[in-house]
């Protein structure tokens, strides 16, 4: 377990800031101590100082995993979110989608979501800006980019797509012995 290099912390952060914006501080410097990101195994954690202590107690070979996964970097060194990183993200999202009760399932099975099981969107959503989905009930679900702007969605017609899905709660069942 290593600390991120400045590449790797740059596109982490600009993938984040795609869905929290400046809120990024505020997951570190956080009133319940000091928070940092560790790398292990291409893949990216978050975790307490505390925790970052007794985790070096551990030989690296050893050790699975640390703290909550945000993500991976792939081959390409891209940064991919993972639906692990939702209830950090939730909180501070900028841009949020809620999505009627018939077409929540449809998201957590993987699918995009359609204008017409869209309930509601944050105004001044721009276009392949990342969002959050929550329920009607305020349940966070997932996350995706908006296919479409706020002004757009009020025009499109109901069949067309307007979030690409990327992540949702129910990768948890579907993902259940790759995801660690």
């Amino acid at each position: 377990m290593r600390p991120l290099t400045e590449d790797e912390t740059k596109i982490m952060f600009e993938k984040l800031s795609k869905y929290i914006g400046e809120n990024i501080k505020l997951l570190v410097d956080r009133p319940d101590g000091t928070y940092c990101f560790r790398l292990h195994q291409d893949r990216v954690y978050y975790m307490s100082d505390k925790i970052l202590k007794l985790a070096t107690n551990f030989s690296r070979d050893k050790l699975i995993s640390v703290g909550t996964c945000f993500g991976k970097f792939t081959k390409t060194k891209k940064f991919r979110l993972h639906i692990t990183a939702l209830d950090f993200l939730a909180p501070y999202a900028k841009f949020k989608v809620w999505v009627k009760p018939g077409a929540e399932q449809s998201f957590l099975y993987g699918n995009h979501v359609l204008k017409s099981g869209l309930g509601r969107i944050t105004e001044n959503t721009m276009q392949y800006q990342g969002v959050v989905v929550y329920s009607m009930a305020d349940v966070p679900l997932g996350f995706g980019v908006a296919a479409k702007s706020t002004q757009e969605c009020r025009r499109v017609d109901p069949m067309s797509i307007v979030v690409f899905h990327q992540a949702d709660v129910g990768e948890f069942i579907r993902n259940e012995d790759t995801l660690t």
